[in-house]
């Protein structure tokens, strides 16, 4: 989801559309913005680049070369959206092994008929993305949360996020691997949050929105060494002048340790597929 510092008016009571602006796609959900798509156009121009950096955070090298058997890198996305994420990290890497959780079958809906997802060649699991991380068993290098609920001024995490669903996220990680959160108001929670797991975290914020995409890894990373990754990447050139970058400081206890693994009981049973 993205929220702009000047907010757009109230929907008209239709809970997921799609509004057509100058050539632009917009996937709204309950008002809030939360997919973009101009035929023709891989970037954004918005939040959801900034996300898709995530995939850069991972060293060269290891981005060439993924442990997997295959060589392809594995990207988790959690509240799959419209597939504006999806859709740059395909430019990013080719080869890369999508898969992508989205909770709400009306979205995925207008995202295959007006955004072009089958495209985009990511598999699609239909549920509840805490409930997902609870009972997967497949790793990845790269895993990227974009789940929210609630009108535009009242965009919140879902139940389960931060936790467990972080815990569950760092279990799910390969050694080195990346993890990604879209924040609006909770950004300061969510640091501290991914903080309990991670010895470093990096803030990105995009000039004209509220959102700040925190990213968090066992490992390097850097503002100035991910700022220099992007703008060698021409996909970025339009999003890079919007975008500032920023480690926050390592906390005492941002040390690397057993992720805790609990049990999850989804607040509504009865809504998992």
């Amino acid at each position: 989801m993205a929220r702009k510092l000047r907010r757009t008016k109230p929907c008209d009571g239709q809970r997921v559309r799609l509004r057509v602006q100058d050539g632009r796609r917009e996937l709204r959900v309950d008002g809030s913005f939360a997919s973009s798509f101009t035929p023709g156009q891989v970037a954004t121009g918005s939040v959801w680049d900034a996300l898709a950096a995530a995939l850069l955070a991972l060293p060269a090298a290891r981005r060439r070369r993924p442990p997997w058997p295959d060589g392809r890198v594995r990207v988790l996305l959690l509240g799959l959206g419209g597939g504006s994420v999806a859709r740059l990290l395909r430019a990013l890497s080719p080869r890369a092994v999508l898969l992508g959780v989205e909770r709400d079958p009306d979205v995925l809906r207008l995202a295959r008929s007006a955004f072009d997802l089958d495209a985009l060649d990511v598999s699609v699991v239909t549920g509840d993305a805490v409930a997902f991380l609870a009972r997967t068993r497949r790793r990845f290098d790269v895993i990227i949360e974009d789940c929210f609920i609630g009108a535009e001024a009242q965009l919140r995490k879902p139940p389960g996020i931060p936790e467990p669903a972080f815990s569950f996220a760092t279990a799910r990680l390969l050694p080195g691997g990346v993890l990604a959160s879209n924040t609006i108001d909770e950004s300061d929670e969510i640091a501290r949050a991914l903080g309990a797991h991670f010895r470093r975290v990096l803030q990105i914020s995009l000039a004209g929105y509220d959102n700040r995409i925190l990213l968090a890894r066992n490992g390097a990373l850097d503002a100035r060494v991910l700022r220099q990754r992007v703008a060698a990447q021409p996909l970025f050139a339009a999003t890079l002048p919007l975008m500032s970058f920023r480690t926050l400081a390592a906390r005492a206890r941002c040390v690397q340790r057993r992720p805790l693994i609990m049990r999850y009981r989804h607040p509504n049973p009865r809504a998992l597929p």
